[in-house]
């Protein structure tokens, strides 16, 4: 850059490099461009690190390491990344840390934000929350979502309970947990109220977690419906099984 355009790199450039070795699994290489900046790391370029190494099961040690970082950065979203730390520990079967973090959380008076997602049919928009009992449909939305679950374990579906890590050690209950998630609603909503051929469109303010987003990709296949999700980080495009963002996000 500075070569052949004379730009100066800036710390959105290396951010952006941070990003993409990241992704690619090479977090050693990512972490050593992060020391060797001639710029201080921010939030975000720790944040993005700390997602990578949550993917991509970089290690308990060095997520550990990278959510120190972030956690002393300025501005920083704690409940992000005490989140992304519990799911590090979890995948680990690391419980009894998961039980810290959830602690630590709760002593610092930090509160995970409320996932919320909305779809629109008929020139309405209809809102759903983790749980949400207060549709007027609740009752067909739910059985929807019992029918759209049994289809899905005919076909190999598995709940991930390593995606519920704030919440109780048994599965049982990680799992009553995960299928209430508000975008899960909103697609069985969709599933009732969309007219054949017509794709099913939510917007959700949080990131949507591995286990949605795997099962989103097996209703897209099972009911022969594209699916667009817009969360807080991209666009996903689900249809035939698969999804716009390769599985990276």
């Amino acid at each position: 850059m500075v070569r052949e355009t004379g730009i100066e790199p800036r710390i959105e450039h290396y951010g952006c490099m941070v990003d993409l070795l990241a992704r690619a699994g090479r977090i050693g290489e990512a972490l050593d461009l992060v020391s060797s900046m001639p710029c201080k790391p921010d939030a975000v370029i720790w944040r993005s690190l700390l997602d990578a190494c949550c993917k991509q099961n970089a290690g308990v040690e060095v997520s550990e390491s990278v959510a120190r970082q972030a956690l002393e950065s300025d501005n920083v979203d704690s409940s992000g990344v005490y989140v992304l730390l519990s799911r590090v520990y979890a995948s680990a079967n690391r419980w009894n840390d998961v039980g810290s973090v959830r602690r630590l959380m709760s002593d610092e008076g930090v509160k995970k934000e409320p996932g919320c997602s909305s779809i629109e049919t008929d020139g309405a928009v209809h809102q759903f929350v983790a749980g949400d009992t207060s549709h007027p449909q609740s009752n067909r939305i739910y059985e929807k979502l019992n029918e759209v679950e049994h289809r899905l374990a005919m076909v190999g579906y598995e709940p991930d309970s390593s995606q519920a890590p704030l919440v109780a050690e048994l599965d049982s209950v990680k799992w009553d947990s995960l299928r209430l998630h508000s975008e899960r609603l909103a697609i069985a909503f969709g599933l009732l109220e969309a007219k054949p051929g017509e794709p099913i469109r939510v917007l959700k303010n949080l990131r949507v977690c591995r286990d949605c987003h795997t099962m989103i990709k097996l209703i897209s296949r099972v009911y022969d419906v594209e699916i667009v999700v817009r969360d807080r980080i991209r666009f996903h495009e689900f249809k035939d099984g698969s999804c716009s963002c390769q599985d990276y996000w």
